[in-house]
């Protein structure tokens, strides 16, 4: 069984950078298709970034265009985001999902991946 293991949140100050990991275990295959997505207090989960391997793109959402970054380790079968220059409006917990569907497209919307993590808290103070 898939299971995805979200780390690396934690509490920092606005301008601070974390990098979050997600780590699967339980399968041989390789997931051609990654998102990240976070829920802040109060609002609906939304769609932050995603890694196409298939045709090796990525996709971001506006605000965090030029200070997130996600990037894979196959060898590890771990995902990251790495989130500089981070604002209080970035708090929220942060969700990793993975598919292997070859022809995947709904890359923006977390349910439709296969495997979805539970989540790592990221606080940011002013």
């Amino acid at each position: 069984q898939v299971r995805l293991v979200e780390s690396g949140g934690g509490s920092v100050q606005s301008g601070d950078s974390l990098r979050l990991s997600c780590a699967a275990s339980g399968s041989a295959g390789t997931f051609y298709y990654i998102g990240w997505f976070r829920q802040a207090p109060g609002k609906e989960r939304e769609f932050v970034a995603a890694f196409s391997q298939r045709p090796g793109t990525t996709d971001y959402e506006d605000s965090v265009k030029g200070r997130f970054t996600i990037s894979r380790d196959n060898a590890k079968n771990t995902f990251y985001l790495q989130m500089n220059s981070l604002k209080p409006e970035d708090t929220a917990v942060y969700y990793c999902a993975a598919d292997r569907t070859v022809g995947f497209v709904n890359v923006r919307s977390f349910n439709a991946y296969d495997y979805r993590g539970q989540g790592t808290q990221v606080t940011v103070s002013p």
